[in-house]
């Protein structure tokens, strides 16, 4: 599996909230590097053109008028972009980016999010026709109104599908997946919105590792019966940095 990430992401002074905090992504690498199956790999930062698929003029001109946050911004869409361009080839893969996405619609933005990096990477793919479908699994504890607001209803005959799971029992929330799973059809490629904070030592207090195991394999089994395995995940939220690495693993494993 390949695990996209920058040295660049360790800078937190983009922004003073949570998502930025000092101390996120050291304990994901670190565990994620000891694994010998995994190979990391670097990303470039998005174009403005790629940006601009998912987002107005205005709201790059927004993010633009603080250059590190655009340079951040703009290398975390650039990952996302790397990890979809490598999934579509046949290679799992999981980003490592900051600032996360899936709250930024195409003309505003919320929630610690600036590029919907999501949105991004799948209408890059969708412009060169590569893939005409997507399914969407978002099991951040936030919805991502930002997914939603600009990959549903679309005109353009991009097809994109969208489960933000809301069981509040944990079986359930599994059980909500696969049958979603189940009954999906006619999808060219699988992301997720990776957000850990519905962890059972996070704010969401539902999640252990092991459904976070079961969540990856979920992943891994539809998309190789849909679509050949195309898969990639995207971290979003997770606030508890003493447990977020091991939830990060758990999913991993169960999805390479």
């Amino acid at each position: 599996m390949k695990i996209v990430f920058h040295e660049r992401y360790y800078n937190s002074n983009y922004a003073m909230d949570p998502a930025a905090a000092p101390g996120r992504l050291e304990g994901i690498v670190d565990i994620l590097s000891k694994n010998e199956d995994y190979e990391f790999i670097e990303p470039n930062p998005a174009k403005k053109e790629d940006i601009l698929r998912a987002h107005t003029e205005r709201h790059f001109s927004y993010v633009k008028r603080d250059p590190l946050l655009l340079e951040l911004a703009s290398l975390a869409a650039g990952g996302a972009i790397l990890a979809a361009e490598e999934a579509y080839i046949g290679n799992p893969t999981f980003a490592v980016i900051r600032p996360p996405g899936h709250h930024a619609s195409a003309d505003s933005c919320w929630g610690f999010c600036y590029f919907n990096n999501i949105s991004i990477s799948l209408l890059k793919l969708y412009s060169e026709d590569k893939i005409k479908s997507a399914f969407v699994l978002d099991f951040d504890l936030h919805t991502g109104d930002g997914n939603i607001n600009i990959l549903t209803f679309r005109d353009d005959g991009f097809l994109v599908k969208i489960l933000n799971p809301d069981s509040s029992v944990r079986t359930g929330y599994i059980k909500e997946v696969q049958k979603y799973l189940e009954e999906l059809e006619n999808i060219d490629i699988f992301v997720a919105s990776a957000g850990f904070d519905q962890g059972i030592e996070d704010w969401g207090h539902l999640l252990y590792p092991e459904d976070y195991d079961e969540l990856g394999k979920l992943m891994k089994v539809y998309s190789e019966k849909l679509c050949e395995g195309r898969r990639y995940a995207l971290l979003e939220g997770g606030y508890n940095h003493e447990v977020l690495p091991k939830n990060v693993n758990s999913f991993c494993q169960g999805f390479k």
